[in-house]
Order: C-alpha cells, then sequence, then structure tokens
C-alpha cells in the first residue's frame, strides 16, 4: 500500500467514523460472535489468508535488497535472474492470495448483510401497528441500510485490517530492526507527523461531513415531501413557491461551499502528509547510504529499508485508527440489536392453533384495551426525538361485549374517537386486548396462527391502501396463486373490470404510489377486489364509504353487496344510510356500549342513534332521501353531506380529530367534524 493510499484511509476513518460515544459493551461483542459463527470456517480461512500475506508483503523487499547486493557483488547473472524471477513468483502469488482474500472478505460480510437485513426486516415485520405510527420510515430505513452496512464493515475491514496489519506490523518491524536498528528507531519518530495531521484533519472533514449530510437530509425531505403528489398539490394550493425555492437554494449553496472546503482541506492534507513521506525515505537513504558507505551496512539493505518503510507507517497507521473503526463497528452493531431487542407485543403461540370450518363467529367479551405506550413499542432514535412521549396507556374499550353469528352483519356507529375502528383492529389481531376476549369460530384470537387469522378475517380500511405497483400485483397479495380468471371475476364483482379492461397495459398498469393515480372510488374498488379474492370468512369494513362521492359511493356499495354476501361482517359506519338493514346495530360512545338494537329499535328507543339520526338527516330535510329508499343522498345532501372540519352541528358533532386517549386518531381521526 502507498503512502497516500494509508494516507487516504487513516482521513476516511476518521472522517466516517461514528461519532457516538457508546461504552465498549462485552455483551454485544459476544452476540456479534454468535452472529458471526454461522460464517465461521470462512473466517479462519480468511484469518489464515491474511497472515500468508502479510509474509509475501515483506518478502519482496528483503529480495529487491538481495538484487541489489548481487549486483553491487558482481555475483553473478543467474542469481540475478533466479531472484527476479522470485520476486514474480511472489507477486503473482500476492495477486491470487489477494484476489481469495478479498472473496472471502465480500463472503463473509455480504452473508453478514444477508443475515442481519432479514433478521431485522423478519423482527420488524411482527412489530405491532402502533410501532409503525410512531417510527419515522427512513430512520427505520436507515438501520436496515447504514447501520447493517456499518456493521458488516466490522468483519470485511475492520477485523481483516487489524489481524494483517498486526502481523504485518510484527514483521516488518522484526525485519527492519535485524537490518538496522538505528534507522528504524528514527523512522518511528516521524510516524506522529503522519498520524496525527490524517486524525486532525480528518475530525474537521466530519464535522463539514455531517453539516453537508444535514443539508442534504434536509433538501431530501423537502423534495419528498413536495414532490409527492398530495405535498405536490398542497404547495400548489396554499405553498410559497419563491419561498421554497429559495430556501433550497441556500441549502444547495452551502452544500457546494463545503465541497470546495473540503476538496482544499483534502489537498492540503495529501500535500503535507506528501512531505512527511519524502523526509522519511530522505532519513533512510542519507543515513542509510553514509552507513553504507562506511561499510557498517550493505547497499541491499537500505534498499529493502526504504520499500520496508512504507510497509511499516500503512499498518501503524491503520492501527492507530483500529480503535475508532472497532467502536463505529460497534455502534452500528449496538443501532441493529436496538431495533431487534425491541420485543413483540404481539407473538403467536407454539401451539397456534386454526379456525374450526364452516360459518364464523365474531365475539367480544368484556374487552377492556389501552392503547400502548410508546416505550412499549418505539424506540427514541426511530421517532427522531430526544426523549419518548410519555404519554399512553389510558384505557379507551371499557367492558365491550356483543357477538355476531355465523352470516350476520353487525354494525358500529358512534361519534369519533368513540373506540368503533380500534374494535376492528382488536377483531384483526392488530392489537391484543388487556382485558377479556377476542374470538373467531369460538377461539380466542390470541391462540389462532397469524396464517389462520389472515384466512378467516378480512379488512377494508377507509384509506384504500395501494403498493406502488401493478393492479395484478396489488390483487395478488390477497392470494399469490390466483389465475387471470379469477383476477377478472374479482374485478366483475367489484364493478371495475370495465376501467382495467379499457387501460392500455390491463392488470399490468401502475397504479403508482399509494394508489394516486386511481380516483377514490376505484381504489376502494381494487381493495374490495382484492379482499374477494382473498375468500375471507369475516369482513370487517372500517368506514369503506367515507370519502367518497356519491356516485363513487353508490360503485363502492354495489361492490360492497358482493364481499358482505353469506359472510360474518363487522362495518364500521359513516353514514347511518349504509348500516340500516344490519342485523344488530352497536351504539359507541367514549369507549362502551351505549346502545344496540335494530335500525328500526333505535329509533323507537329515541336515544342516542335517533339523536344521530335527526343530526344527519335534518341538515337539509326537503332534499334528502329518507332511509327506507335504500338510497344515498348526493352531495350536499342528506346523510352525504359533510360541512368541513368542525362545522356539523348537532348533537354529537365533534370539533376535531379524535378524542385524546391513546392514539384516538382510530382511523376515525381524520373525519374532522363528522359524528359516526
Amino acid at each position: 500500500m502507498s503512502m497516500e493510499m494509508t494516507a487516504w484511509n487513516a482521513l476516511y476513518t476518521s472522517r466516517h467514523a461514528h461519532q457516538d460515544q457508546h461504552p465498549f459493551s462485552a455483551a454485544t461483542v459476544r452476540r456479534i460472535l454468535r452472529f458471526a459463527h454461522r460464517h465461521h470456517r470462512a473466517l479462519v480461512a480468511f484469518l489464515l489468508l491474511s497472515s500468508v500475506l502479510a509474509g509475501l508483503t515483506v518478502a519482496t523487499p528483503l529480495l529487491a535488497g538481495r538484487v541489489m547486493n548481487a549486483i553491487d557483488r558482481r555475483e553473478g547473472t543467474g542469481l540475478v535472474v533466479l531472484l527476479a524471477t522470485l520476486i514474480a513468483a511472489i507477486a503473482l502469488a500476492e495477486a491470487a492470495v489477494g484476489i481469495l482474500t478479498r472473496w472471502l472478505s465480500a463472503r463473509i460480510g455480504e452473508g453478514l448483510i444477508l443475515d442481519l437485513r432479514t433478521a431485522v426486516y423478519d423482527h420488524v415485520q411482527r412489530m405491532p401497528v402502533a410501532f409503525f405510527t410512531r417510527t419515522r420510515t427512513g430512520a427505520l430505513v436507515s438501520r436496515l441500510n447504514n447501520d447493517v452496512i456499518g456493521a458488516q464493515r466490522a468483519f470485511s475491514s475492520t477485523l481483516s485490517g487489524v489481524f494483517s496489519n498486526l502481523v504485518t506490523l510484527l514483521l516488518t518491524l522484526v525485519v527492519m530492526l535485524n537490518l538496522s536498528w538505528r534507522i528504524t528507531l528514527l523512522t518511528l519518530v516521524l510516524l506522529p507527523l503522519f498520524v496525527l495531521p490524517a486524525r486532525r484533519m480528518g475530525a474537521r472533514l466530519a464535522r463539514l461531513e455531517r453539516e453537508r449530510a444535514d443539508h442534504n437530509a434536509a433538501m431530501s425531505t423537502q423534495m419528498t415531501e413536495r414532490f409527492s403528489a398530495p405535498g405536490a398539490t398542497l404547495v400548489k394550493l396554499f405553498g410559497r413557491p419563491e419561498e421554497e425555492s429559495a430556501e433550497f437554494a441556500r441549502r444547495a449553496d452551502r452544500v457546494r461551499d463545503i465541497g470546495v472546503r473540503t476538496a482544499m482541506v483534502q489537498e492540503i492534507f495529501f500535500t503535507a502528509l506528501t512531505l512527511v513521506a519524502a523526509l522519511a525515505l530522505a532519513l533512510v537513504y542519507g543515513l542509510g547510504g553514509s552507513y553504507a558507505l562506511r561499510g557498517s551496512l550493505d547497499a541491499g539493505a537500505v534498499v529493502s529499508l526504504a520499500l520496508l518503510l512504507t510497509r511499516l507507517y500503512a499498518p501503524l497507521t491503520a492501527l492507530a485508527g483500529a480503535r475508532v473503526e472497532v467502536m463505529s463497528a460497534l455502534v452500528s452493531f449496538q443501532r441493529v440489536f436496538e431495533v431487534l431487542d425491541l420485543k413483540p407485543l404481539i407473538e403467536e403461540k407454539p401451539d397456534a392453533e386454526e379456525v374450526p370450518r364452516g360459518p364464523v363467529s365474531v365475539e367480544f367479551e368484556d374487552v377492556h384495551f389501552a392503547y400502548p405506550s410508546a416505550e412499549k413499542v418505539s424506540l427514541a432514535s426511530l421517532e427522531e426525538v430526544a426523549t419518548l412521549d410519555t404519554r399512553g396507556g389510558e384505557e379507551v374499550l371499557h367492558g365491550v361485549s356483543f357477538r355476531a353469528e355465523p352470516g350476520q352483519m353487525v354494525a358500529l356507529v358512534g361519534s369519533s374517537g368513540a373506540g368503533k375502528s380500534t374494535l376492528a383492529s382488536l377483531a384483526a389481531r392488530l392489537y391484543d386486548v388487556d382485558g377479556g376476549a377476542v374470538r373467531l369460530g369460538g377461539k380466542d384470537v390470541r391462540d389462532l396462527s397469524a396464517a389462520a387469522l389472515r384466512a378467516t378475517l378480512g379488512m377494508v380500511t377507509q384509506d384504500g391502501h395501494l403498493f406502488h405497483d401493478t393492479i395484478r400485483a396489488n390483487l395478488l397479495l390477497a392470494r399469490p396463486e390466483a389465475t387471470d380468471e379469477e383476477l377478472w371475476s374479482a374485478l366483475r364483482r367489484s364493478r371495475l373490470d370495465g376501467l382495467v379492461a379499457a387501460l392500455p397495459d390491463g392488470l399490468d398498469t401502475l397504479v403508482g404510489e399509494r394508489g394516486y393515480r386511481l380516483s377514490g372510488g376505484e381504489r376502494q374498488r381494487l381493495t374490495i377486489a382484492r379482499l374477494l379474492l382473498a375468500r375471507p370468512r369475516v369482513v370487517v369494513l372500517d368506514e369503506a364509504t367515507a370519502h367518497l362521492d356519491s356516485t363513487s359511493e353508490a360503485a363502492v356499495q354495489e361492490a360492497l353487496g358482493e364481499a358482505l354476501t353469506g359472510r360474518t361482517s363487522l362495518v364500521i359506519a359513516h353514514r347511518l344510510s349504509t348500516v340500516r338493514a344490519a342485523d344488530q346495530i352497536l351504539v359507541l360512545e367514549e369507549g362502551r356500549i351505549v346502545e344496540r338494537g335494530t335500525h328500526e329499535e333505535l329509533l323507537a328507543a329515541d336515544g342516542r342513534y335517533a339523536q344521530l339520526h335527526r343530526t344527519q338527516f335534518s341538515q337539509h330535510p326537503g332534499t334528502g332521501q329518507h332511509p327506507g329508499t335504500g338510497q344515498h343522498p348526493g352531495p350536499g345532501q342528506g346523510a352525504g353531506a359533510e360541512q368541513g372540519p368542525g362545522t356539523q352541528q348537532g348533537p354529537g358533532a365533534q370539533q376535531g380529530p379524535g378524542t385524546g386517549r391513546g392514539p384516538a386518531a382510530d382511523g376515525e381521526g381524520a373525519q374532522v367534524g363528522a359524528v359516526v
């Protein structure tokens, strides 16, 4: 390795090492060794080859010195040719061993990346929904990318570097001291002039690098938010493009200045180190040459010392920064283990059961529930805050009990934040109850396997989320083995086949990020088609028509009719006209069922349900359809009318999202001002 390359490595290490001051942890090291155990054979081979490579590195300067002596003493052409041949053979061997060592290093490092990434990914998938509602996606992705790669460097770079440099250093020192202990000690005196500037300049560059990274991160965030479909719309409607552009330009200008400054610091650094290296070589040639002329040292020894000098400075400089590299790798491992140590709140039992065959009932028995506090489901570093929010843990459901018989439809209505979507989440086991039980087909959902639960219960949420993929891929998420004929059947039953058939790419049409290339009604019908493809025996509809106009709602209601036929269903209702045919209607307020019965029974009781009904249907009494017609009023009329945030009048009107109890967004906080 050249002096310049050595300097660059030292500079790079100081510049890019983690600045976190984490204490050395023996437990972390033990976990790392357990994680690396599956690669132990490759590691042993790698270390052995690194030792061989270090020996070959030292052998070449000795042979070069021997060639010089042979020439100086005129020992014959044959010896010179033999020595040159040995040097060539060692060079070939060094290249071959270097390639093999690099292959093993890459194999171990990439294997470790695979192990860590799959472990973290699998673990994160088992985390509850509360984890994802709190965590910043970018911070979590960083653990899977930057920190995993940082941990990988512990084996592919740090371990090999420390071991091979240590072996090279010892061999080089032994050889140089044997050749001339005086020259060797004098060259070591210049070492601080080589190492200290690297560390000092590295720290300075690290500060510039962090500032540049902060500005780049801010620009990335600005672009990500402003260039998404909803973000771009918001800027066009309410933003100030000139100020947005000026802010972006200010950060970009600072990044440019930092780039120029960084380039100049690096150039000054390399120039200084080149001078130090030249001084060291001058010392060897000057002092060694004088010794050779006096006959106390061979000319070949001077050549060997000069060549060995780079082999001495390189490992010494690298080992001087080894602690930084090791601590940086430990920090990366600790950040990965931090995620792996976050225990999922929902665990599948080893002896998990299946749901009995045939129609399935849904039962809630004395259910109590509080959303988990942040410390149970999240990390401050993943939320990018100094300390976690201490709020949470307040009970939002208080002894809820009801039963939906096989094939029945039970509707849940009530004010925003009453607990309707919370019940839906508990049925799907997105959370576990704190007290009581939720049963499907008589089996507690906590006793069921995840696969059995997914196969039994299907859910349509109010946002109709789709992945940025094709229509086909979004549908096959429900049943990967489905044929094209089954896909078209599901689309036909969801009243979407005509639209998809008219698209140029048909089933292979990309729907865009979160499905934004489709209208709200089309997205919802596609999620219903996905539900139909899954063929669940229990259907949960969480305000599936809440955001739709009357035309889209009518199409979605037709599709929902297909989805609910013959299935047990829980329907969270935004518009009371959509649930009047339910077998049972439950009215929730503040986490309790305050009324239950059929539409007619609840109207006759003249309680909370009747109050909500009057609120909806008295907005424009002359224009709305009577619920008895089964038709849905158009926009701005009757039950379908929404007056905007906080403007709906009458009993139960909500002035803002949620109730302040846990994540009372509940899926319902988005319905600002809605009463059901």
